[in-house]
């Protein structure tokens, strides 16, 4: 790993942690307790793949190596992911102010877009297969499963698309193939990508 590259990880786990913070304080606020703040935060998509996000740059930051190419570029897929389904999706919904406003732009934006440029310039990218945009739904699938028993279990769903409260099964099931469909078109368009950058 590069000396350019520890520090581009460094700085990215710095600033993914700065945002995972920010949300834990806006939560809190709304929450008023830290056991609840946990429970909240940890039920969406958002905060669980920017916490991967932290944990993957801060371990390659205090190692001083670079992780798997297939760990990166699904990394790299799932937080672009959460990037583009806010920005399309969900940032008309909501207005958020203040320290709620700088949390959202980070996890949401800031961290999409550096972890795209890492992954751009340093990841590691010749042992990408087409088969590893296949392997890249599991983390979508698993997060959908452990949604939808939280909300069964609290009435409470984290995304509207998914919420079982208002739509019906059948529309929840065509929404999350969807996003299936999505999670699986960018990781071969990531894998393209990977054929033309060196």
């Amino acid at each position: 790993m590069t000396g350019a590259a520890r520090l581009a990880a460094t700085l990215i786990a710095l600033a993914t942690f700065a945002a995972l913070a920010m949300q834990v304080v806006v939560t809190y606020r709304l929450t008023g307790g830290a056991l609840s703040t946990v429970w909240v935060i940890l039920g969406y998509f958002t905060v669980l793949t920017n916490l991967l996000v932290f944990a993957t740059f801060a371990r390659m930051a205090l190692a001083g190596r670079m992780l798997s190419a297939s760990w990166l570029g699904g990394l790299t897929l799932w937080i672009a992911i959460v990037g583009v389904v806010y920005h399309t999706l969900l940032a008309n919904i909501w207005e958020p102010q203040g320290l709620a406003l700088w949390a959202d732009q980070g996890l949401h934006t800031l961290t999409p877009l550096l972890t795209l440029a890492f992954w751009v310039a340093f990841a590691p990218k010749a042992a990408l297969t087409w088969m590893d945009a296949v392997r890249w739904l599991s983390w979508p699938l698993i997060y959908t499963i452990y949604a939808l028993i939280r909300g069964m279990f609290t009435g409470r769903y984290p995304y509207p698309f998914i919420d079982l409260t208002v739509l019906s099964p059948g529309q929840v099931a065509v929404n999350s193939v969807g996003l299936s469909v999505a999670f699986l078109i960018g990781g071969l368009v990531l894998i393209a990508i990977s054929r033309l950058v060196p």
